[in-house]
């Protein structure tokens, strides 16, 4: 006499085969003793933004200026059905921004009220750093009004400055856009 499996049996069956199978597999590594942000440049120097401060790049988008404005306000983009303000972060900080256009991107902060657009040098994509390496910054390291947001640093073959962009859009001179 046969005995045959139901549906759940042969399941459970199948189950167990699997991890067992499964038992000696390598387990995947784990980044949770790592510091992960986004890399971009502005002029000359190399700066991270943490990744809950940035919810998307883009390529610069295109725009209508504004009448008005300070000039580092480049003007306001659609981005699906919402008016996105681009803001040029070099010129925020008093620096040329850069000539070669198709390296430029826009960081989208999203924070509280604030919703805009930080135009930069160009992003070079997630970057990663063993979590207790991130170092003070050192009084008189760092001039310059970009100064003001950079809270701390990953030493390196590249000095990573990390950068906070909800600190900017925070700033009352960031607010101040009306000439």
């Amino acid at each position: 006499m046969s005995h045959s499996l139901t549906a759940f049996e042969l399941l459970l069956q199948i189950d167990r085969r699997c991890r067992l199978l499964g038992a000696d597999l390598p387990s995947q590594p784990t980044h949770r003793d790592s510091w992960s942000g986004i890399g971009f440049r502005l002029g000359e120097h190399w700066y991270v933004a943490p990744m809950g401060e940035v919810s998307e790049v883009l390529h610069e988008p295109r725009y209508t200026s504004l009448p008005g404005v300070k000039p580092w306000v480049r003007g306001v983009a659609n981005l699906r059905g919402r008016l996105l303000p681009l803001m040029d972060l070099c010129g925020f900080f008093g620096h040329e921004l850069s000539s070669v256009r198709k390296q430029r991107r826009v960081l989208v902060v999203d924070n509280e009220e604030v919703f805009a657009g930080l135009l930069v040098d160009e992003v070079l994509g997630l970057q990663h750093f063993a979590q207790g390496s991130l170092e003070p910054v050192a009084p008189g390291h760092l001039d310059g009004p970009e100064s003001a947001f950079v809270q701390g640093g990953f030493p390196g073959d590249r000095q990573w400055q990390v950068f906070s962009p909800f600190a900017v859009t925070r700033s009352p001179g960031f607010m101040d856009v009306a000439v």
